[in-house]
């Protein structure tokens, strides 16, 4: 007798429920998407107790017919492929058709829908005992999940609290309404309004309703494209940052995905403006062909791979680095913590009156927002007419330019502490850290010479270097890697190395230091960045380079080091990402000191 047996459906599809449901959030995410797969203008949906006793997800998209209905529960059914060749195009956010029957068979669902005729009603428990009749209904879907894993106790007991499930389904939700601005979502728990939006198609406004307006008011608008993808979205001044990633949101034709290599590219292109323990916001919609991407990698959907993810690093780097160049990014010292603003949306809103005034709250604040749109705009015009005159003065080759700073000359007024200059000019005070206006001086003049041609010199005292079996097997298969860089290595004896000789800008007392980072990378297989390497050295190398706290600098040092600092490239943050520099203005002084303001 055969002991190997197909498995029952309900079986086949609690299995399936845990890879496709370990969370309420995966049950909110197959939902919406679906609404948003039906092309739905409004989605809604309501939680009771974080969605764990209930989650209703409505929307007035293209709804079902009796037999779609009842087809939509079987494992595998679909209407959104119907051929291999449709997997490597794929442009709906749902194509598996696990989603439903995973989620029914662990849970008590109600199903209404209608394709504009007649509506339907189906209800399943567990899985099992479908129900079918007609009822009243508009064209659209109600689907409401009762009792997740009431059947599988073991899965209940894994749930995490009440407010993390919330706060995943926020996170979610906020992330589906950033690639979504037309379409008006709104989220309520336990009668109580977590975010709405309008649908208005403003990626702005969404960023307004969920971020609030201090925030708002630093994001940049950012685009661009080449052969392969389009990049578009907003991107925050570096002093506005939160301490995870949470705030980076990254959509591929409209699709919420993660990917760390893409994270990491982003991070990267901030490097020497915010320091390594925090995190840009970011809204970033990648439009590419559904044939350069795989998204059938993970159940999810969230994975993705790119086929060509060097013409991304290189587009989105390019973007968000020379924005930021752009940009002025003194900081006021009267401008208020705007993370913390971050930490109360984190916070999920508990102090949120009834569902009435919530909706006045959020709609209240129109006019604030409109004042953000307006300066949106005036910015954008003046950056147009800058283009403008730009390319117009070009023109006339003898027309002297004078050269333009990002700050006007300070004069230094003195020292605090041993280690902040106070300076004025006719813009404020300033506050300037001698440490980190040095770091960033040097910074720049160490990546200046090493864009001079390399020049390898031979180490003194060579760098040996132990490892084990399979280290030194992959290293010794990039001897010609290392060498390209600078670095002449050879074997040393069984698993063990020996450098000779290193890139002539890396100083004696860090060459090792930088060569055995440079092994570390090989032998973990990383992509070596051999840019993002240099800068990483090169900040090493200013830090050791500069004056520190408490050290005594002249008057004549500090003029010398107000002007050098005001002369970079960016002269706003050390390397690490710490401001250099921050101002008072009078206006700032008179209300420290509540002066009349008239």
């Amino acid at each position: 007798m055969s002991k190997i047996k197909v498995m029952d459906e309900v079986l086949a599809n609690k299995i399936a429920a845990g890879e496709v449901v370990e969370k309420t959030m995966n049950v909110v995410k197959e939902l919406v998407e679906n609404s948003i797969d039906a092309k739905s203008s409004e989605i809604t949906i309501k939680l009771i107790d974080s969605g764990v006793k209930e989650i209703e997800v409505s929307d007035n998209g293209v709804g079902m017919d009796k037999e779609d209905a009842m087809m939509a529960f079987s494992r595998h059914a679909t209407s959104k492929l119907k051929n291999l060749d449709d997997l490597f195009y794929i442009e709906s956010l749902g194509f598996r058709g696990e989603a439903l029957p995973s989620i029914a068979s662990v849970s008590n669902v109600r199903l209404k829908t209608s394709d504009g005729t007649k509506g339907t009603l189906v209800t399943l428990e567990g899985g099992e005992n479908m129900q079918v009749s007609s009822c009243d209904l508009q064209e659209g879907t109600t689907i409401t999940v009762s009792d997740l894993f009431y059947n599988t106790p073991v899965r209940l007991k894994y749930l995490k609290n009440l407010y993390i499930e919330l706060a995943n389904i926020v996170e979610y939700v906020d992330k589906m309404a950033l690639s979504y601005p037309d379409i008006k979502f709104c989220l309520i728990n336990n009668d109580k309004v977590l975010l709405r939006t309008d649908g208005s198609g403003e990626l702005l406004k969404v960023i307004y309703q969920i971020y609030g307006a201090d925030i708002t008011k630093k994001m940049i608008n950012i685009s661009g494209e080449n052969d392969d993808y389009y990049v578009s979205g907003y991107i925050s001044y570096p002093e506005v940052t939160k301490s995870n990633r949470n705030g980076i949101t990254t959509l591929v034709n409209g699709r919420v995905i993660r990917n760390n290599e893409l994270n990491k590219i982003i991070t990267d292109a901030y490097h020497t403006y915010i320091p390594k323990d925090k995190f840009p916001i970011i809204v970033l919609n990648i439009d590419v062909d559904p044939i350069l991407i795989d998204i059938n990698i993970h159940p999810t959907k969230m994975d993705i791979k790119f086929s060509k993810m060097d013409t991304l690093k290189e587009l989105v780097i390019d973007l968000i680095s020379k924005k930021l160049k752009q940009l002025t990014l003194i900081p006021t010292a009267a401008v208020r913590d705007v993370s913390s603003v971050s930490e109360v949306r984190d916070q999920i809103r508990e102090e949120k009156e009834d569902i009435d005034s919530d909706y006045k709250d959020v709609f209240g604040k129109k006019t604030s927002y409109e004042e953000i749109k307006l300066d949106f705009e005036i910015a954008e015009a003046e950056e147009n007419y800058k283009k403008t005159t730009e390319s117009d003065t070009s023109e006339e080759d003898d027309v002297p330019v004078k050269e333009e700073y990002r700050i006007k000359k300070m004069e230094p007024r003195g020292i605090v502490y041993s280690t902040y200059i106070i300076a004025e000019n006719e813009d404020g005070m300033y506050i300037i850290d001698q440490h980190a206006a040095a770091e960033r001086i040097n910074y720049e003049k160490v990546l200046k010479s090493l864009k001079e041609k390399q020049v390898v010199v031979d180490l003194l005292i060579p760098i040996k270097i132990e490892l084990s079996a399979n280290e030194f097997l992959v290293v010794r298969e990039n001897f010609s890697l290392l060498e390209e860089y600078g670095f002449k290595a050879e074997e040393f004896g069984i698993n063990t190395i020996i450098v000779r000789s290193h890139p002539s800008w890396i100083s004696d007392d860090i060459a090792e230091e930088c060569i055995r980072k440079v092994v570390d990378i090989i032998i973990t297989k990383e992509a070596f960045d051999f840019d993002l390497f240099v800068w990483r050295m090169a900040a090493t190398m200013a830090c050791r380079m500069s004056i520190k706290a408490n050290d005594y600098i002249s008057y004549d040092d500090q003029i010398f080091l107000l002007d050098t600092l005001r002369k970079c490239d960016n002269p706003f943050t050390c390397p690490h990402g710490r401001s250099t520099i921050i101002t008072y203005t009078k206006y700032d002084l008179e209300k420290l000191f509540k002066r009349s303001l008239d």
